[in-house]
């Protein structure tokens, strides 16, 4: 496997290109190491590539004056910001980039927006962005948390492969919001939603099959359902991200959710959940669930300890998403993992310390 390229999206006001080069056999150790910095603006946390140019990098600025930032990438580690413009809301922490429109959430505005884009001068081709406000006007259980809509990402749900369907979890309406085009103005309306427990807090989501898993932030917790679901549709079931949770105040532990589609290397479909906050001296945890049993009965069979604190993002890369890379916001540095034993657990076979990438929240393998 030749040298693979990683971009750190971080807490800083950069954007880090990363090289990771894999073993050549079994007697050479991987190397990861720091090629370039890309200052983009405060807080890049999350970044996502065009679908048919992927030198094009998308980010949100993640800050009250929310702003969405436009990087090219050439041959060199270090990229050139090309266009910025105003994400629609406050605290914008995610987009999805289709091939002429950036659909953003905004998280304290609770506010999705949407904004024209190309892939040529001047990529963002209105400064202006259509904004929907999330309907949600009572608040949860959790005072704290729950005063107000808070779409926490936006993801295509890849069951829906007709229409084309938003998915949007809202950690402050414990629901997941469902959208799709109207055909009368091509913008996206609500159409649904999905009832997730009462003060869990969704984050984010994945599917597979027939079946949507979300993540639930404030009870840390995998709430399972099957599609299609009505607004008032119980969960399947719903288990715990932790063998077991720490004690008060240690909150916040549910992250990131992935799921990798299986391969011919990996054949078995696992789900992996990053907690943040654990208290442990071995740091942050990825909780590893097994669907062997059915689609709609995840089991939890691997808890790999990280040594990172506060671990928020995760990607998975390389043949056949083979190694996964996480980082650290508040110490540990980056680190990439192995899948072995089938994608059952993890092995770590690089790193990179805080030091070389303060503060790295999210990352995209280009």
């Amino acid at each position: 496997m030749p040298p693979l390229r990683i971009l750190a999206g971080s807490y800083t006001d950069a954007i880090y290109t990363l090289q990771f080069d894999p073993p050549p056999d079994a007697d050479t150790s991987p190397a990861l190491k720091l090629l370039g910095v890309t200052h983009v603006g405060d807080r890049p946390s999350w970044i996502a590539s065009h679908p048919s140019d992927r030198s094009l990098i998308f980010a949100v600025l993640e800050q009250v004056n929310g702003e969405i930032v436009v990087i090219k990438y050439g041959q060199g580690p270090v990229g050139e910001v090309m266009a910025r413009a105003q994400s629609g809301g406050k605290d914008p922490c995610t987009l999805v980039v289709l091939e002429d429109e950036l659909i953003i959430g905004n998280y304290s505005s609770g506010t999705l927006a949407t904004l024209p884009i190309s892939t040529s001068p001047p990529f963002i081709l209105t400064p202006k962005p259509w904004t929907l406000s999330m309907p949600f006007n009572t608040a949860g259980p959790n005072k704290a948390r729950q005063a107000a809509s808070h779409p926490h990402q936006t993801i295509f749900n890849t069951m829906d492969l007709t229409e084309g369907e938003l998915l949007i979890p809202d950690l402050g309406a414990d629901k997941v919001w469902r959208l799709k085009r109207r055909n009368s103005t091509a913008r996206w309306a609500l159409h649904g939603s999905v009832q997730c427990e009462v003060g869990g807090g969704p984050r984010h989501v994945v599917t597979y099959g027939k079946t949507m898993y979300t993540l639930l932030e404030l009870s840390s917790r995998l709430s399972v359902h099957e599609f299609p679901a009505s607004d008032t549709s119980p969960p399947q079931t719903s288990l715990s991200t932790l063998v077991n949770r720490p004690a008060a105040p240690h909150a916040m532990q549910a992250a990131e959710i992935l799921l990798p589609k299986p391969n011919a290397t990996f054949p078995d479909p696992y789900i992996y959940v990053s907690n943040r906050n654990d208290p442990s001296p071995g740091g942050d945890t990825i909780a590893i669930f097994s669907l062997a049993a059915r689609e709609t009965e995840p089991e939890l069979v691997t808890e790999v300890r990280t040594g990172l604190k506060h671990l928020r993002g995760m990607c998975f890369g390389g043949d056949d998403d083979i190694y996964l890379i996480a980082g650290g916001v508040e110490g540990g540095g980056v680190k990439i993992y192995e899948r072995v034993e089938g994608g059952k657990n993890l092995k770590e076979v690089a790193s990179l310390s805080e030091h070389i990438v303060p503060k790295p929240n999210c990352f995209l393998w280009v």
